[in-house]
């Protein structure tokens, strides 16, 4: 029977002490490997091993590191679900000029970010027959009904009534500041973290398209882009973001300006 030291040395170099047991992501919790990489390690070259262990084990380590002190900056920077926004919006002044002292309507939003090796946000792409804002880029949301209690249960509502999304699989973090909007709303943006499994399907009449967008694409100071457009006689500062085929402006941009205002990101 060989002693220990011989059968040590005939074992494969491991990165993980006992069992694996994988997240919802399909990584091992303790060593980062996926299921394919557990699979072959007893038969994969010294080489292989070695590759893994040393390059692609520890950049994976770090990015997870990265997601979670980002993850971090962003619940610091959201206003706590215990002391909600009443408003007016941070563009109260700007909105004043064009609309007056008319009551704004209360409506809500769900800046959702899916759970993920890289956290996604939640968008929409608005129907062309709407009488609103059709054909833009939108967070799921809308007006809030006389029986939902907070701005939480509408932005909860209307997703699931939009994109098909459980309540169950989302854990509202806390809020953004109050943006109004030409339209004569007063939204409140919930912002939110949406399960990986969700399954999201479109109500055709009011979306087009559900796309997600890497929070790390709006992290980029890079890809926000500033300009001017002339509106009702006026020349106005304006942002947006282009990623892919889809152009994310007006109100959907500013809120998420004052995301990564908030953050520290812009």
């Amino acid at each position: 029977m060989p002693d220990d030291a011989a059968l040590t040395a005939t074992l494969p170099l491991t990165p993980c002490i006992g069992i694996c047991r994988l997240d919802d992501h399909g990584y091992c919790i303790g060593c980062r490997r996926t299921d394919v990489e557990i699979g072959r390690w007893l038969v994969m070259s010294d080489a292989e091993r070695q590759h893994v262990m040393h390059e692609i084990l520890p950049a994976r380590h770090r990015q997870a590191q990265g997601i979670t002190a980002v993850m971090d900056t962003l619940q610091n920077a959201l206003l706590p679900l215990s002391a909600p926004p009443t408003g007016p919006g941070w563009n109260h002044a700007d909105m004043t000029a064009l609309l007056g002292h008319a009551t704004r309507q209360p409506a809500a939003v769900l800046v959702g970010l899916r759970e993920g090796v890289q956290p996604h946000l939640v968008l929409t792409l608005r129907t062309d027959h709407l009488q609103a804002h059709a054909g833009q880029v939108a967070f799921p949301g809308g007006r809030s009904d006389p029986g939902d209690a907070d701005a939480v249960a509408t932005a909860l509502r209307e997703s699931e009534e939009e994109i098909g999304l459980e309540r169950a699989l989302v854990t509202p973090l806390g809020y953004l500041d109050c943006f109004e909007t030409i339209s004569g709303y007063c939204i409140t943006p919930v912002v939110a973290r949406i399960a990986a499994e969700a399954q999201l399907r479109p109500a055709p009449d009011e979306v087009a398209e559900v796309f997600e967008v890497p929070l790390a694409f709006f992290l980029d100071r890079a890809n926000l882009r500033r300009y001017t457009m002339e509106f009702r006689g006026e020349r106005r500062p304006m942002v947006e973001f282009v990623h892919g085929r889809h152009r994310i402006w007006g109100a959907t941009a500013a809120m998420l300006c004052n995301l990564l205002q908030r953050m520290g990101h812009a």
